[in-house]
């Protein structure tokens, strides 16, 4: 009986499907590996890929493996392995070899921005994985453009020796637009003001010359922060951006972009003080910097700055090594935070090494110039944040990272500087129109880092109805590698001044100039100058006054100015201040000999959160001649921009016979305006402003019958509106004069308009 069990045990194993013959294959050793289908691979370097050699035995799980290590390699299309006898047959088809690579359909991004994207190059194995990689990354490409509805089809064109072109065939569609944007969790703003803080636009007629209005997914992480950013700038200490979600209609076409915020409650203030823990430094010292006042609402932007301001005044008493953190302690049932500056000695760590990637055209002398940390330095936060700031302000680069990283000993640190560069060339064409120049149209060619060293070259043709220019300006920032800009301007202006003064004039010259920072706000300049002008075209019943001036003069001017500027931003400022003393000296060569001094000054104010700006600006100036009477193109004309109202030269000194506007020795003006909005969608870039205007120009010593001139004081008040317009920036203003002499010249409206493109 026993027997009998073992046959039927046996057959019963046999029957088994693969049994038999796993037992067959792993029965015998590999006499002979045997390659088929090789054609660009040699041989042996397949069966270098093998984990069995001839002498091994056939191994079932020694060829699986082997099969999928051919397969890594991603130099074969299909493999194959096969049992002949004692004879191992490995059978392959090779992936072709790429012979070229193009795009089609592509119209919004360049073959140069794609092929810079995708990793298959000519000459390079074709593997589907890679191609599919190369896919996503395409389409990757197109979304952060905001086309999500695009498409990428890789075609294959089979060539002869194994070769292929490979061609991406593109459909772009449409900018996947924004529809909506919403808020969920805000009740101490409103949606309209939140959306005004992001970047991210819902999409509109008017936005068809900016790219906010398509969903951009690193624009939204951007968004959340900026959320962020206000809401701590206004007191909420405990605001957080619990989501984004950013969702894809069906059609794929537009997104609904939803913020889910958690506002918490809004702090004021309360306590401010300061523990120095470092010797030599007096508590009393750091309090007086602190400008932070009890009961304002918490801002985190004044505790960063005041945090600057103590580091750099510990700096300016001999502390390097400080370390100030801001302790912060909420008292939620009072909404009060109590800050408290420590400050602890810091770590005596040096700068060991700045390292600068990413510029190709910038040379590393024009970034390290604006550092305020150099090699050897001890390392200071604060100074390492300017730096950044500073190079960012260059307006060079589109971004600007600066990293610490750890340096060669646990005391030295390494800075290192990655740039992406931008275009600093720029061509522009205008036309436009002023009350005071006509119609005009302008070319200029600028390049602001002219041979990657800094220098900034201007070309700019005006021609106007009134007054044509041409200018040519060159600045080196960094004159004699110190921190000292030096330059020269040539120019020649044709002006016609029949309408106020009865004349025309040229003038020819140029000028060398100098400047410097003698602290991080106040800069001081210098300015050598030769001119000649030619009054021409005297009218024949124009003033004697007039008619003395005809024919050539040559002006030789040192001039001395003197600035002082706070303001958060040079173009369109709300908070800070700007004066500047200027002074101008004839005689030292040339035919006119004159002194002119003008002193001038603004202040800004942002209310309402910060939407509203009142400006109070003011300007004084007095001339002298030395040794003999001031030319009338010397003189000072007020009317028109700096007073509003009035004509160009329409108030001050004129001839009593033929009302040509003769200029004075002395002048004064001042303004106060308010900007505001008009309501309307911030992206229209409408604003409105109300203002009001006073000034007067005389002559110490008038001539008596033959000049009106009282020095009386005018004024005017009145609305404008400006118009940041696709075409352009248009102003116009609406004024009335309210206080003016009968011999005045008014102008109620006054329109600007002027594009570049």
């Amino acid at each position: 009986m026993q027997h009998w069990f073992f046959i039927i045990l046996a057959s019963l194993w046999l029957a088994v499907p693969g049994a038999g013959s796993v037992a067959a294959q792993s029965d015998g050793n590999v006499r002979d590996i045997v390659v088929e289908g090789a054609q660009r691979i040699e041989p042996d370097t397949i069966r270098s890929y093998l984990l069995v050699q001839p002498g091994d035995p056939f191994n079932p799980t020694r060829i699986d493996r082997s099969l999928k290590s051919l397969f890594a390699t991603g130099l074969f299309a299909d493999v194959t392995l096969r049992r002949e006898n004692n004879v191992l047959v490995v059978s392959v088809v090779e992936n072709p070899v790429i012979n070229r690579i193009a795009f089609e359909g592509n119209r919004k991004l360049e073959d140069e921005e794609l092929e810079s994207e995708v990793t298959l190059r000519p000459r390079v194995i074709y593997t589907r994985t890679k191609v599919q990689q190369d896919v996503k990354r395409v389409l990757m490409l197109y979304r952060r453009s905001g086309r999500f509805a695009a498409t990428v089809d890789p075609k294959i064109i089979q060539l002869p020796q194994n070769r292929v072109d490979l061609v991406f065939e593109i459909s772009e569609g449409n900018p996947t637009a924004v529809r909506n944007i919403r808020f969920i969790g805000n009740a101490k703003f409103s949606d309209s003001r939140l959306r005004d803080e992001i970047r991210t636009k819902e999409t509109r007629w008017y936005q068809f010359l900016s790219a906010d209005d398509t969903y951009d997914p690193d624009r939204l992480t951007l968004d959340r922060e900026l959320l962020r950013r206000f809401y701590l700038k206004k007191g909420f200490a405990d605001f957080r951006v619990v989501s984004g979600l950013a969702e894809l209609t069906p059609d794929r076409h537009d997104f609904f972009i939803t913020f889910t915020v958690e506002e918490g409650p809004r702090y004021k203030m309360g306590k401010v003080g300061v523990e120095v823990m470092l010797k030599g430094l007096e508590q009393q010292d750091l309090l007086d910097e602190i400008g932070i006042e009890e009961g304002n609402w918490y801002n985190f932007k004044e505790i960063e700055g005041t945090l600057d301001d103590l580091t750099n005044l510990a700096g300016g008493m001999g502390h390097s090594f400080v370390d100030i953190r801001p302790r912060i302690t909420r008292n939620r049932e009072q909404q009060t935070i109590d800050v408290v500056y420590e400050v602890n000695e810091g770590p005596r760590v040096f700068v060991e090494r700045i390292d600068i990637t990413g510029n190709i055209r910038t040379a590393d002398s024009v970034i390290r110039r604006h550092f305020k940390l150099v090699e050897g330095d001890a390392f200071n936060t604060s100074k390492l944040r300017r730096s950044r700031q500073r190079i960012q302000n260059l307006n060079y680069f589109e971004t600007v990272d600066v990293d610490r990283l750890p340096g060669s000993a646990p005391d030295k640190t390494v800075i290192v500087v990655d740039v992406e560069e931008k275009s600093t060339g720029s061509l522009s064409l205008g036309f436009g129109f002023s009350t005071e120049n006509g119609i005009l149209g302008d070319i200029g060619i600028r390049e602001q880092n002219l041979l990657g060293k800094g220098y900034d070259l201007k070309l700019n043709t005006l021609i106007a109805a009134k007054k044509s220019q041409v200018d040519i300006s060159f600045t080196d920032p960094f004159f004699l590698n110190r921190d000292l800009s030096g330059g020269f301007d040539i120019f020649h202006a044709e002006q016609d001044l029949q309408d106020t003064s009865s004349y025309d004039r040229k003038r020819t010259g140029g000028a060398l100039r100098v400047g410097y920072p003698i602290t991080e706000d106040i800069r001081q300049s210098w300015k050598y100058s030769f001119q000649k002008t030619k009054v021409t075209n005297v009218d024949d019943s124009a003033s004697i006054y007039v008619k003395a001036q005809e024919g050539t003069s040559s002006l030789s001017l040192v001039t001395h100015a003197l600035s002082h500027d706070t303001r958060d931003n040079r173009m369109k400022p709300i908070e800070g201040h700007y004066l500047k003393l200027k002074n101008d000296v004839a005689g030292i060569g040339g035919t006119n000999r004159f002194m002119r001094n003008q002193l001038s000054g603004s202040q800004y104010f942002s209310f309402f959160e910060d939407k509203w700006t009142l400006e109070l600006s003011a300007s004084v100036g007095h001339i002298f001649g030395i040794g003999q009477d001031i030319s009338i193109t010397d003189r000072f004309f007020v009317g028109g921009n700096d007073l509003r109202g009035f004509a160009d030269s329409g108030i001050g000194p004129r001839d009593t016979g033929t009302d040509d506007s003769l200029g004075g020795e002395w002048m004064y003006t001042a303004s106060t305006q308010v900007k505001f909005p008009l309501g309307l969608p911030d992206e229209l870039g409408v604003s409105g402003r109300m203002f009001a205007d006073f000034g007067s120009v005389g002559t110490l010593h008038p001539s008596g019958s033959m000049v009106k001139d009282t020095g009386s004081l005018r004024a005017s008040v009145g609305t404008g509106v400006t118009w940041n317009s696709p075409m352009g920036p248009i102003g116009l203003d609406f004024a009335i004069p309210i206080l003016k002499e009968d011999f005045d010249e008014t102008e109620n409206f006054r329109l600007n308009f002027g594009t570049r493109f």
